[in-house]
């Protein structure tokens, strides 16, 4: 009997996911938690079980202290079940093997469909979040194909933290003309126009997160 964690602190929510859990043969909910202290007690008494957590309404401070959670607790499995995740969230968190991301405007089937990839402890993500990562990958191939050399890069991602060519210049110690011919080569090479674009192929190839691009 696989054991389900509920993490969430939205009673519609909760019991919506109660519902689903229990049309699955051979699952027992184990406990509904709504704060990390809980969930924490919880994780000891059932170490290996599959947690549903509503991250966005959860009171974790950031995906550092869920990977904290999750390092601590390894046995455990995690579907992440959120109205909306971030790039640098999704990106991250991507590379875990042991979570899967649905959202929850999600249709029923791919809800089902993540609830029952995690109780066998497989990586599952719903569309709108393939089509995330796949961007990115598309992205990230972009940069990497276009021949950027490491000082371009390093251009791109003080571009895309909203430097100027002239605060550039001060910071890598060179003269303007210098950076703003590299501006012009990246621009060239990514087939962009504009600083958003740069800013947009910065985040999605992982050249800039942002948490770096709010500072």
């Amino acid at each position: 009997m696989k054991k389900v964690i509920i993490a969430d602190n939205q009673d519609i929510t909760s019991l919506g996911l109660q519902f689903i859990c229990k049309q699955i043969p051979d699952v027992e909910i184990a406990a509904g938690v709504s704060n990390k202290a809980e969930l924490k007690q919880k994780l000891t008494l059932f170490p290996d079980a599959v947690v549903l957590l509503d991250y966005t309404l959860f009171d974790l401070i950031s995906v550092d202290e869920l990977a904290i959670i999750q390092d601590r607790f390894s046995e455990a499995f995690w579907l992440l079940f959120s109205d909306r995740l971030s790039e640098y969230f999704v990106r991250r968190l991507s590379a875990e093997k042991h979570v899967s991301i649905v959202l929850k405007e999600a249709s029923s089937d791919e809800i089902l469909a993540g609830i029952n990839a995690a109780l066998h402890e497989q990586q599952y993500f719903c569309s709108h979040i393939k089509s995330m990562l796949q961007t990115n990958k598309e992205d990230s191939l972009r940069i990497e194909n276009a021949g950027l050399t490491s000082t371009e890069k390093d251009i791109l991602k003080l571009i895309a933290m909203g430097k100027s060519t002239k605060e550039i210049a001060i910071e890598r110690f060179s003269s303007i003309h210098t950076v703003a011919t590299h501006r012009k080569n990246i621009f060239r090479k990514l087939d962009i126009n504009n600083m958003y674009e740069a800013t947009k192929y910065a985040l999605h190839a992982g050249i800039i997160v942002e948490a770096e691009y709010y500072i």
